[in-house]
């Protein structure tokens, strides 16, 4: 047995050597097919989990809003639904709380936040000056800053009424200009603490209106979150902000369309290769099968080589693709994102087994061609 396989060993060896430029051919079409489906599968995986990083600078994709008829939610609520969150996918949770306020007679409304949130859930909010950092310090938004001339440094007075109807007055230093380009470019931002205190909310708990969630998850993990979030904290409805959310998922399911159709083309091109370098090399050894035919061979042992030179071919192109696409994956991954990518070690079996069986598959109509040789009329020279 153990020289029946040396045999063989030898076989293919020779074969492939005294082949060399063809099998070179095949050989590269394999691995340019492996590295392409290495490459495509870890970007398949990884790409979602990029894009979702990248979608999250365009702002939240879900909101907790306040449950039945409560016209705000408790911040200690607010916490304990940002616990539940899945930490490896959770970003931020920005707090959001809006009182009409008055500056020199003119009508604003401020916001109260929490900054260093917002800085995760809005990384497009574009600040002149610095943030707040202290008691009584503001951000303004561009419109107002356009209106009355207001630069950082300077201080004004805000007026209105809390919610116990007194009227209130306070002294805020602008410590920077907001540009977003959005509504929030006529809104006066302050910490939400600092807010609280001058609505002089009787039960003394801090609450906000409602809380802007980012999260690098997909839709349908999203939609997973809501359950688990309105289930154990009552006081909270969980809410996606559709518009991100869908487009979201419109983008990478395109893009895993486009993803696929890639590598299905890469994979029929290379069977093609691989089937036409084959068909040749048994057009190549007509007279070698069928004196092996002769003089008894069957067709099993036969195909049985071919496929064999086929599994070999698969391997070593695998392999070499293996290599070809972790470095492509990475270097779409730095040149695209600015981000190495992890890979899934089991992906590396997996395209080496594809690989082989591709190159099987191809194999299969050369082989049935060698099978069919007539060793009479070909030892004729016919």
């Amino acid at each position: 047995m153990k020289n029946n396989k040396t045999f063989l060993l030898l076989m293919l060896a020779s074969s492939l050597i005294r082949r060399r430029t063809r099998m070179a051919v095949a050989l590269i079409g394999i691995a340019i097919g492996a590295t392409v489906l290495l490459g495509m599968i870890i970007l398949c995986y990884e790409v979602p989990k990029q894009m979702s990083q990248e979608f999250r600078s365009y702002g939240a994709n879900m909101a907790f809003m306040p449950a039945g008829e409560a016209g705000s939610i408790l911040l200690e609520d607010i916490e304990q639904a940002a616990r539940l969150l899945p930490e490896d996918q959770l970003i931020g949770v920005t707090p959001l709380r809006y009182l009409p306020v008055r500056s020199h007679m003119l009508p604003y409304t401020a916001v109260g936040t929490v900054f260093e949130q917002v800085k995760k859930t809005s990384p497009y909010w574009q600040v002149e000056g610095e943030w707040p950092s202290a008691e009584n310090e503001v951000l303004i938004g561009f419109d107002i800053a356009e209106i009355t001339k207001l630069k950082p440094g300077a201080v004004i007075p805000l007026d209105g009424r809390n919610e116990a109807q007194a009227r209130f007055e306070r002294n805020v230093k602008i410590t920077g200009v907001l540009k977003t380009g959005g509504v929030e470019d006529g809104f006066i931002f302050m910490d939400l603490h600092n807010l609280h205190d001058m609505m002089n909310n009787p039960d003394k708990q801090v609450r906000a209106d409602f809380a802007e969630v980012s999260l690098a998850s997909s839709q349908d993990g999203l939609n997973s979150i809501i359950p688990i979030v309105s289930g154990q904290v009552p006081g909270i409805e969980p809410r996606l902000v559709k518009r991100v959310a869908q487009s979201e998922a419109a983008v990478l399911g395109k893009l895993s369309t486009l993803v696929y159709m890639v590598t299905s083309v890469v994979l029929l091109l290379t069977m093609i290769c691989v089937a036409t370098t084959m068909m040749t090399v048994v057009m190549e050894r007509r007279r070698e099968v069928g004196l092996k035919k002769a003089i008894g061979a069957e067709n099993r042992s036969i195909a049985f080589e071919f496929l064999a030179e086929g599994v070999l071919l698969g391997a070593a192109g695998g392999i070499v693709g293996v290599v070809l696409g972790l470095a492509f994956a990475q270097l779409i991954s730095a040149s695209v994102f600015g981000r190495s990518i992890s890979i899934e070690l089991y992906l590396i079996p997996v395209t080496i087994a594809v690989s082989v069986a591709v190159t099987v598959l191809a194999c299969l109509i050369p082989v049935r061609r060698a099978t069919d040789v007539e060793p009479a009329l070909v030892l004729r020279g016919e």
